[in-house]
């Protein structure tokens, strides 16, 4: 089971099931893992890879994330990004 109450009024970013990914505050949430998400954005995707989120976004303000849709839930504080380990680099042969 989801412990999401610790995360309300704290900023989340929710990956959906399509490749999506929105950042906002954690308002409500329901049984069913619907989400009501304020100041929120969605992150765009690359247009020539789909599956690449890019740093644009745009300001979506109040809404609701169906739970169907929702494949993570994250809190944004204390989350950093870095490389693919599983990536070769060019480097080494």
């Amino acid at each position: 089971m989801l412990e999401l109450s610790k995360l309300v009024d704290c900023t989340v970013r929710v990956k959906c099931i399509g490749g999506r990914e929105i950042k906002g505050i954690l308002r409500g949430y329901d049984d069913l893992v619907n989400l009501v998400l304020d100041e929120s954005e969605e992150f765009l995707r690359d247009h020539e890879n789909q599956d690449r989120v890019t740093k644009r976004s745009r300001k979506l303000g109040l809404c609701v994330v169906r739970g169907t849709q929702v494949s993570l839930i994250s809190p944004e504080d204390g989350v950093e990004e870095i490389a693919n380990p599983f990536v070769a680099h060019e480097d080494a042969e």
